[in-house]
């Protein structure tokens, strides 16, 4: 979690250079091309990379085996995506009504192939227990993407440029994954078992299908939109479905330190301890999903213009549909459904009805709903996947009802966020012109030319931390009365607000 949240204020900076520096259209152009490959570098490997997560932790003698399984399968279909790239670019460009998509699409197969490659580094360092250097490796590699992506906005301000970026990090990252390799599975390509690859594939293409179709499920409205509206609105779209910090980062962090000692309690029969790290991992997840979704929710206009200038006024009620998705993301179930190796097909049952279901509503919402009733949609599939699959894995679990005691703390971490965010509420419906006020005459007096885009990024930079200044005390201090801050996290909380104060 500590690696990719310094990851994310690397890469920060790129969302706000590219709506300044590129139109809309062009937005909407490099969000597509990046939808595309970020979307291929999760459903094409099949999960196949995850496997290493449960065969590294339970035979010794199979771990190079199951190394070079999944390098040989990642390079076979990373480059078989690029081939038909190659021959047919015009699947991405029909898919977008795009030319220039179209004449992108064998560079950004070229960028897929070296991504599905490369980005196993990260994956089979934590699946190797070696955390502390998969923290090296994200933050490493965050830093050099965000370098190559930067300097492609400045100098050249073109989507091709920065694809061109994004194939030289792959080669960078993909040496230094080969390295790893070679350094702690010494000669791992030197010996192949079909009869264990079959092994392999037949734990981990149940749950690659079931992660196909979750990506289908979360990112599917993404082609829907991009297929009916234009580009700009495509650009509005996407940074009205813009990814919070961590929303994503702590679910996979948690998640890839759950499966694994998941699956140790599995193997050896401890269920009720299983339902204990649950609860636990659940209330972690509360403790920073539950006020950044109160504060969000009451900033939400504020953080978008100031992010993505006025222009993006449009993407605001997209953002606060959006930001349903942080609580619902509390929900564990992943790391469950991965220890137990039937769960998979139910897994795969449950989302194949999920998605063709939000399918056939985003078919119907492309006709008669505009932009907010097409992410509304995503949002009520992904409830319903949330609450079906904590049904499932919690019944295999034996949980009762008489469990509910363990989410107590989930409860009153939601009550410490309401509360907090009232306060914040009343105090933004006195302050926030003041602070605008103030802070556009103190920008002006430090730049007498400062142009009207700075003035407003720094005015709402100023409302949204005095009221973070606001919201953050509240919270903390009602989480220590209710108990729920460990001696750990209180010892973090105080040398914050010593180095502050």
């Amino acid at each position: 979690m500590f690696a990719k949240v310094v990851g994310f204020g690397l890469s920060f900076l790129l969302p706000l250079l590219i709506v300044r520096a590129l139109t809309q259209e062009q937005v909407g152009v490099y969000r597509q091309a990046f939808q595309v490959i970020m979307n291929a570098n999760v459903i094409l490997p099949l999960g196949f990379a995850m496997s290493s997560f449960y065969f590294l932790a339970r035979d010794e003698e199979k771990r190079k085996l199951a190394v070079f399984n999944i390098l040989l399968f990642n390079f076979t279909v990373g480059g078989l995506a690029c081939l038909t790239l190659f021959l047919f670019p015009q699947l991405l460009g029909n898919l977008f009504h795009s030319e220039e998509v179209t004449r992108l699409a064998p560079k950004i197969g070229v960028v897929i192939w070296l991504w599905i490659f490369s980005t196993f580094l990260e994956t089979v360092a934590i699946a190797n227990q070696e955390t502390r250097l998969a923290t090296i490796f994200i933050i490493l590699a965050q830093f050099t993407k965000t370098a190559l992506m930067a300097g492609a906005v400045l100098i050249f301000a073109t989507v091709e440029a920065f694809i061109y970026a994004a194939m030289f990090q792959a080669i960078l990252q993909t040496i230094v994954l080969l390295v790893y390799l070679n350094s702690r599975f010494p000669r791992f390509w030197a010996k192949f078992s079909f009869k264990f690859f079959l092994e392999q594939a037949s734990y981990a293409l149940p749950f690659g299908l079931a992660a196909l179709l979750w990506t289908m499920q979360t990112d599917i409205h993404n082609y829907f939109v991009g297929w009916h509206f234009s580009a700009a609105e495509y650009a509005i779209y996407a940074y009205g479905c813009f990814q919070l910090p961590l929303i994503a980062m702590l679910v996979e962090s948690v998640n890839s330190v759950l499966i694994a000692r998941m699956s140790e309690l599995q193997a050896s029969g401890d269920r009720a301890e299983i339902v204990r790290l649950t609860a636990r991992a659940m209330q972690k997840l509360a403790l920073v999903y539950f006020p950044m979704y109160v504060f969000f929710a009451i900033e939400a206009k504020t953080f978008i213009t100031t992010l993505f200038t006025s222009n993006y006024l449009a993407s605001v009620p997209i953002f606060e549909i959006n930001l349903l998705l942080l609580p619902i993301s509390v929900v564990i179930t992943d790391a469950i459904f991965r220890a137990y190796e039937d769960l998979g097909r139910t897994l795969l049952i449950l989302r194949g009805f999920i998605v063709t279901a939000l399918v056939a509503a985003l078919y119907f919402g492309i006709q008669h709903f505009d932009l907010r009733g097409m992410i509304a949609i995503v949002v009520a599939a992904t409830f319903v996947d949330k609450s079906v699959a904590a049904f499932i894995a919690w019944r295999r679990l034996g949980v009762k009802l008489s469990d509910i005691y363990l989410l107590k703390e989930v409860g009153l971490t939601a009550l410490a966020s309401i509360a907090a965010g009232a306060v914040t509420y009343i105090f933004d419906l006195f302050s926030d012109e003041k602070i605008a006020v103030w802070t556009a005459d103190l920008t002006h007096t430090i730049f007498p030319t400062a142009k009207q885009g700075l003035v407003d990024f720094v005015s709402g930079s100023m409302i949204l931390a005095v009221s973070a200044l606001v919201f953050a005390p509240i919270y903390i201090l009602l989480m220590n009365r209710f108990g729920l801050l460990e001696d750990g996290e209180k010892r973090i909380f105080e040398k914050i607000f010593k180095k502050k104060f």
